[in-house]
């Protein structure tokens, strides 16, 4: 095993903090993710927390403040399960790097995202019972991880719009899998928040704050954010993710042997939407086929796609590319998306083959 318990083959970005990502052949084989295999992105050291001490707060804008313990997570409120897929930000920045270099950003390719079965009891549960006020329009979520990235240096916190806090699907989740939270991934408590970037869905979970206006901490005012623009002064502030569609087997640069190739990837719409279509180009885009794809395993989690193709000797470009169900489509080439920051790639994927 690798570091934190997690495959040899990772793609290790970084040791630390530790970041990193499955290959692309084993993020395919399962519609769940193995945790050994599920991405880490963390900002900075992982907490140590001993279960015992841990609490968690819940604090601001609510008429009864709350100070909970696990045991009172698991036993005073309904416990619920969810399949959910959360991605990175950064998930296929290398492709961007390939247009133009972004200095300083972890060059992901797409293993940056992963799906897991999670245990625990919903956010809007909490906050009912804590009475949230009505004037809270953000519930903000702060960690104890301090990142050396941060100007300056301080604890981890984002928050999401009450509306987001509020729906049923945002957990506060306990388990991964069936077992409790590694380290890595946030034990002893993270939050959930399907179909937005991961850098939401807080790890190693402290504090639940309601408040009337967004987080103004860094990591919420000025990372995770598209860089202002002549027309868009403020830049914009990150958080559903948009629709996304990339190939997994075989991997960029393989070399095959002539015959039959099987093609696999995902798709993953975001929230509130599903993938109603992926296609498979390898003429550059003139002619398209269908592939495969299968039904989500609940409605935060991605789609599985196939398809097997007969390609002739020589270098071939494989496309592949989506749309969801509100009609909207993935676009053609990342220089149309390509930002300083490298986030939300979302381009048509692209993988080089050759056939011998």
């Amino acid at each position: 095993m690798g570091m934190w318990g997690k495959r040899d083959d990772m793609v290790v970005h970084g040791r630390e903090p530790f970041n990193a990502e499955p290959p692309g052949a084993v993020l395919a084989r399962a519609a769940v993710t193995p945790v050994d295999a599920f991405y880490s992105r963390n900002h900075g050291p992982v907490p140590s927390f001993d279960p015992a001490d841990w609490r968690l707060t819940v604090d601001g804008l609510v008429a009864r403040p709350l100070l909970l313990t696990l045991d009172d997570l698991r036993s005073r409120f309904d416990v619920t399960e969810a399949t959910v897929t959360l991605q990175c930000a950064g998930n296929r920045r290398a492709d961007l790097t390939a247009v133009r270099a972004i200095p300083g950003e972890t060059p992901w390719g797409p293993g940056a995202l992963s799906t897991a079965r999670f245990r625990g009891a919903r956010l809007a549960d909490v906050l009912a019972h804590a009475r949230i006020a009505p004037d809270a329009a953000h519930v903000a979520f702060q960690a104890p991880d301090v990142s050396p990235s941060a100007d300056p240096p301080q604890p981890y916190e984002v928050s999401v719009p009450r509306d987001r806090a509020l729906a049923p699907d945002v957990l506060l989740a306990w388990a991964m899998n069936g077992s409790p939270l590694p380290p890595v991934h946030g034990a002893p408590l993270r939050v959930v928040v399907p179909g937005w970037i991961g850098a939401r869905s807080v790890k190693w979970l402290t504090r639940v704050t309601a408040r009337t206006t967004p987080s103004d901490a860094y990591f919420q005012a000025t990372a995770y954010r598209l860089p202002p623009a002549p027309d868009d002064p403020r830049g914009v502030t990150l958080g559903p993710l948009p629709l996304n569609c990339a190939v997994l087997t075989p991997s960029d640069g393989a070399v095959l042997p002539r015959g039959p190739v099987d093609v696999t990837g995902y798709a993953l719409a975001g929230e509130g939407r599903t993938v109603a279509r992926v296609e498979v180009s390898t003429d550059g885009g003139r002619a398209w086929s269908r592939a495969a794809l299968e039904a989500p395993a609940g409605p935060g989690a991605w789609q599985r796609w196939r398809t097997t193709l007969d390609l002739p000797p020589g270098e071939t470009q494989l496309l592949a590319r989506a749309w969801d169900s509100s009609g909207a489509g993935t676009p053609e080439s990342p220089a149309q998306v390509w930002n300083p920051k490298g986030y939300v790639n979302n381009a048509w994927s692209r993988v080089r083959l050759r056939i011998r």
